[in-house]
């Protein structure tokens, strides 16, 4: 019975596994439609959030990786015209991240189709039960108690 269990567990391991890289493959197909990566969208949708221009440090961490990863990756941004580095008034050595006009208008039509892709899938999923799911990923307050 032991051993049963142990391959139904693995099996549901195997399972979520695949849809997880289902669900990323859906999310990147539908950003790319808008000219976007997950990447870009996480970082202009920090700069819409600041609110003002952000440094390349902070960036880097609101992003979770590193600055010489936020430094190309904002190359790239700055290539298409999604934002523009603009001088930090209080270190004139330091840059600061500016999103544009575009890069909001574009950061807008990513959020809106990974909504779109969000809720697709919890119609997908709508008899699953959602908490159980939450506790295996660890995100579920009941969980943490």
């Amino acid at each position: 019975m032991n051993k049963r269990r142990g391959a139904a567990a693995q099996d549901v391991m195997w399972s979520l596994l695949q849809a997880a890289g289902a669900v990323e493959s859906r999310i990147e197909g539908a950003l790319a439609e808008v000219g976007l990566s997950g990447a870009k969208l996480v970082a202009l949708t920090q700069l819409v959030e600041a609110g003002e221009p952000v440094s390349l440090g902070e960036l880097a961490a609101q992003c979770a990786c590193v600055r010489s990863n936020i430094t190309q990756l904002v190359d790239r941004l700055e290539s298409e015209k999604l934002v523009k580095r603009v001088d930090d008034a209080q270190d004139r050595r330091s840059l600061r991240a500016a999103i544009t006009p575009l890069g909001r208008e574009r950061q807008a039509a990513g959020a809106r189709r990974v909504e779109a892709v969000r809720r697709q899938l919890a119609a997908a999923l709508k008899g699953l039960d959602g908490g159980a799911l939450a506790r295996l990923a660890g995100s579920d307050p009941v969980s943490k108690k």
